[in-house]
């Protein structure tokens, strides 16, 4: 099913990373440092960043990346050399990203709020060589003696002991020529969330994220100039991919938010003119209900991208009556598929509002039961994912790279369906589905319709033992503020809106919100964790 959109930029099958044929934009950048090099050529004088206090252009922006790119190699880091950055959303994270990618190191952002043997474990599984991060967070490292490849570690904003301060990469220095990388050549590693084990880190090449960056041009219609604000955490692949480097694909400029808050995004938002933003559906809501979208001119926000999670319906029609002009888009992907996979073709939400739109002009997706075979469109199954997106693999951990990859598609572990139309469904994580005595339920239906219900302020839905059944529905709702709800109550407003083997069993009432990762994903982990819990403390019914 071919990607709606007209003038689409030519394509051609490829061969790469070995035993793939994958689609390819034929007219693209050859690295990331290129894509950076073309937005400075056409913006110079354009904001590149604006952050709280400060913003540089492109040109301000280019100087600052040759200086720490050659204060790195003064310093012995050479092309495939891992630069690890431990920073927020701030200027020095962009800077260190890009420098990374001149010199033709790899560059290994970690989320802020990793400690301990997690932090360990991917500074020693990716070998790095130099660190760039916070002084507040320098008491998390381990001791030196712990990671003896890292040589060098750079301090933001204070001082930390057996570090240089960031300035010292500023200091003037003769730039370095083009780096000589190939496409296939690692430009990032990610690490995933790591739910069970210690986490692996995904290979995003050149080819991989530039094959994004153009997805995201041409699905989203995004335009030269566009100006986003970075809400959700510049280490995830939604803040890297879909924002920061979006935008240095079209010239655009990434106005950098450190923490999340409703009321400060609205005014952040009209104040410097943001045209596209891509949040989590949670802070939709919070939007939504902390803060008044109708004090604000938001006149010039065009596009509102979503993924991450499910977007339910109810805030898709609040958000239209809100915001009439504001194109919602949803995007589904992940940090093995660079971001993104499938795009909502503008203006089809309405019709489509269940789905996650339509598979990339360059991807292909298939939905493959538990034996390896393609079922029938619109029916159940895995989603396997292929194209020149997908990354190459996971850093030093082969027989993981075995484990998911097959004949060139990432093996997801989502349940979905494609229609004769080409729209993708998700309805839930292969772990996540709940075998309520050989019915199948799919959580994110159960949540959907749980959305709607007026005191409902957010909610999920987990397996909960059952000795009988083997698993029932278990619902964990926060209330509205101001607002009050009875376990049977709900689900009797379940009841007339789903089958009845997808009605919650139990209902439980949180006193705080849900718990989220650094992405704001919700953690069903903790919640099955839970369900088990009121399970064991509670008889059967």
């Amino acid at each position: 099913m071919h990607w709606p959109v007209k003038n689409l930029a030519p394509m051609r099958y490829e061969g790469h990373y070995g035993d793939r044929l994958v689609r390819c934009f034929l007219d693209r950048p050859a690295s990331l440092d290129q894509v950076f090099r073309e937005a400075v050529a056409a913006a110079a004088d354009a904001d590149a960043l604006v952050w709280d206090g400060g913003r540089c252009s492109y040109a301000e922006l280019d100087a600052r990346v040759d200086c720490i790119a050659a204060n790195l190699a003064r310093r012995g880091i050479r092309p495939g050399d891992r630069v690890a950055l431990l920073l927020g959303n701030c200027p020095e994270f962009v800077q260190g990203l890009l420098a990374a990618s001149r010199l033709g190191a790899i560059a290994v952002p970690v989320t802020i709020r990793e400690r301990g043997e997690g932090l360990r474990y991917i500074l020693d599984n990716c070998g790095a060589r130099a660190l760039l991060l916070e002084a507040d967070l320098a008491e998390r490292l381990p001791p030196a003696d712990a990671l003896p490849e890292l040589e060098f570690r750079f301090v933001v904003g204070g001082w930390a002991a057996g570090a240089e301060p960031f300035d010292a990469l500023l200091e003037p220095a003769e730039p370095l020529p083009a780096a000589d990388v190939a496409e296939e050549d690692t430009a990032v590693i990610l690490y995933t969330s790591g739910t069970t084990g210690h986490p692996k880190g995904a290979m995003l090449t050149h080819l991989s994220i530039i094959h994004s960056l153009i997805h995201f041009e041409q699905c989203l219609g995004l335009r030269q100039g566009e100006r986003s604000i970075l809400a959700v955490p510049a280490s995830h692949v939604t803040g890297l991919v879909a924002i920061i480097l979006a935008m240095v694909r079209v010239a655009g400029c990434t106005i950098l938010m450190r923490q999340f808050d409703a009321r400060a995004f609205n005014r952040l938002a009209e104040t410097e003119r943001m045209t596209y933003g891509l949040l989590v559906p949670a802070m939709y809501n919070l939007c939504l209900m902390r803060a008044d979208f109708r004090e604000h001119d938001l006149s010039h926000w065009r596009i509102g991208a979503f993924g991450g999670a499910p977007m339910p319906e109810a805030t898709i029609r609040r958000l239209g009556e809100v915001l009439p002009n504001l194109v919602l888009v949803n995007a589904y992907g992940a940090t093995e598929t660079t971001s993104p996979t499938t795009v909502m073709p503008a203006g089809a939400i309405a019709g489509y509002g269940d789905t996650v739109g339509r598979v990339v002009p360059c991807g292909d997706v298939r939905i493959m039961d538990a034996d390896g075979r393609e079922v029938a469109p619109g029916e159940p199954g895995e989603i396997w994912i292929s194209g020149p997106m997908v990354v190459k693999g996971y850093w030093n951990r082969p027989d993981a790279t075995r484990e998911n990859f097959i004949g060139g598609y990432w093996r997801s572990g989502d349940i979905g369906s494609i229609d004769k139309e080409g729209y993708v469904r998700v309805f839930d994580r292969l772990k996540d589905m709940i075998n309520r005595g050989g019915y199948k339920v799919f959580s994110a239906e159960v949540e959907n319709v749980l959305s709607y219900h007026p005191a409902v302020a957010e909610c999920a839905v987990v397996a909960r033992p059952d000795p009988v059944l083997g698993e029932k529905v278990q619902a964990f709702v926060t209330l509205k503020e101001g607002s009050a709800a009875t376990e049977q109550e709900i689900r009797d407003y379940c009841a007339q809106r789903l089958a009845d083997y997808q009605v919650p069993d139990f209902v439980a009432f949180l006193e705080e919100s849900l718990p989220r990762n650094p992405n704001g994903k919700v953690v069903k982990r903790d919640l099955r964790e839970l369900a088990t819990r009121l399970a064991e403390e509670s008889p059967p019914r």
